[in-house]
């Protein structure tokens, strides 16, 4: 065998080699997906816990299905549009995750038809989704609620071939997960899956405080504090700290316990929260263990 052919060989089942380890690797990667209806609605519900999946390699996009057009007290239109799209991507560098998809649909005219649902189903089969989270739909606001029921009427029809033909079916269904509210009616949020962001908690306040047309403006505007919004950088991420981190109810201190020890459940300082859909995968204890690394 001359030097050549030996050199050849040796490179090729090199390269086999890597080639079947990187797919390996890719293989064992979790594909997440969370559904909001405005640009800044994942950041707040999934920001400490999109940052922990990033940090452990695996895939997290967020999707806002409306642009947020309408989401301010004197910007609005296409103007404002693009500025809640640039936020949204600052955000999603500030988290770590591979995508942040705005689609185009009017803030605040959301209706569940079967145009947006298609855009629903393209998004969670062309991320070979293994998590699928969304608001519940019971929101004081129609977006978020309409988001909800788009997302419950995908989650069945995401392995169903013959809709939404345009794009490959799954091959399994999804987990889908309801994102934290305090809602009382029809039911109560339930904790089902409870999540320690206390490492990521500073990333989080990055990513929100990215979206400055919100944070900074819209929100403190419609509250009537807006004159206590503060000025510098510090200070700005103080005050975000102080009113995003949000409180553990008994209920997660109990979910907290429950995944990661009595002792390190009663420590945790920040947390977010997920209740398992009704629709889609119903996933065993060990299966939302392989879901959520972090939890093991």
């Amino acid at each position: 065998m001359n030097k050549t052919f030996l050199f050849f060989l040796t490179s090729f089942f090199t390269i086999s080699i890597t080639i079947d380890v990187i797919a390996q690797d890719e293989n064992s990667k979790l594909n997440i997906i969370v559904i909001g209806a405005h640009p800044d609605d994942a950041d707040n519900k999934f920001g400490g816990t999109a940052a922990l999946f990033a940090e452990m390699g695996h895939n997290v996009k967020f999707v806002s299905v409306t642009n947020g057009d309408a989401g301010h007290y004197n910007k609005g239109g296409g103007h404002l549009a693009k500025i809640r799209r640039a936020e949204a991507k600052e955000a999603a560098k500030e988290l770590g995750i591979k995508e942040y998809t705005v689609l185009d649909n009017h803030d605040g005219e959301l209706l569940p038809t079967l145009d947006v649902r298609h855009q629903i189903i393209r998004e969670i089969r062309n991320w070979n989704a293994d998590v699928v989270l969304s608001p519940r739909p019971a929101d004081y606001h129609p977006d978020h609620r309409y988001t909800g029921i788009l997302v419950q009427d995908a989650a069945y029809l995401v392995i169903v071939p013959n809709v939404t033909p345009d794009t490959p079916p799954l091959e399994k269904n999804p987990v889908f997960l309801y994102l934290e509210d305090h809602f009382q009616k029809p039911y109560p949020f339930q904790p089902d899956i409870v999540v320690d962001i206390t490492s990521t908690f500073d990333k989080k306040i990055e990513a929100l405080s990215a979206h400055e047309s919100q944070m900074f403006e819209w929100l403190p505007w419609t509250s009537n504090r807006l004159k206590d919004v503060p000025t510098g950088a510090d200070e700005r991420r103080e005050y975000m700290s102080k009113n995003w981190s949000g409180s553990i109810t008994s209920d997660e201190r109990e979910a907290l316990k429950k995944w990661y020890g009595e002792k390190k459940g009663e420590e945790i300082k920040y947390a977010e929260s997920f209740e398992i859909c009704e629709y889609g995968r119903q996933p065993t204890e060990e299966e939302i263990k392989e879901l959520f690394p972090m939890l093991r």
